[in-house]
């Protein structure tokens, strides 16, 4: 194996844990035919395309999103690739999350989705 390729387990794995969502849950929001395949090589360090690091974070996102309440949505910072990817340009290391708060009352609530936004029957 290629080691330039492979550069450990990514913050994105520790945000996907402390949001209480799995590699399904990108795959089922995403609009851009996300595969759990490319969710766990994005999690486990191979090197992804800038484009890949992008749906991904676009996709944890969304997932995240569905999880908040309407008035928490007004609060949540968007992540962006340079904060999912240690190997992205201008990443920070020292990155300290604004979302805890609301990342611990998602974890109160058991991480269940609240509104995906779908109309009502």
């Amino acid at each position: 194996m290629n080691e330039e390729r492979e550069h450990g387990t990514q913050p994105l794995d520790a945000l996907m844990t402390a949001w209480g969502l799995g590699n399904h849950d990108l795959v089922d929001v995403s609009t851009e035919q996300l595969t759990h395949k490319q969710v766990q090589r994005a999690r486990t360090g191979r090197t992804l395309t800038l484009k890949m690091m992008q749906k991904t974070t676009r996709a944890l996102n969304i997932a995240v999103w569905y999880r908040l309440k309407k008035d928490e949505r007004e609060t949540y910072f968007e992540y962006f690739h340079k904060h999912v990817f240690n190997y992205a340009k201008n990443h920070d290391p020292e990155f300290a999350d604004p979302n805890g708060a609301l990342m611990e009352a998602v974890q109160k609530r058991g991480g269940k989705i609240l509104d995906r936004g779908e109309p009502s029957a």
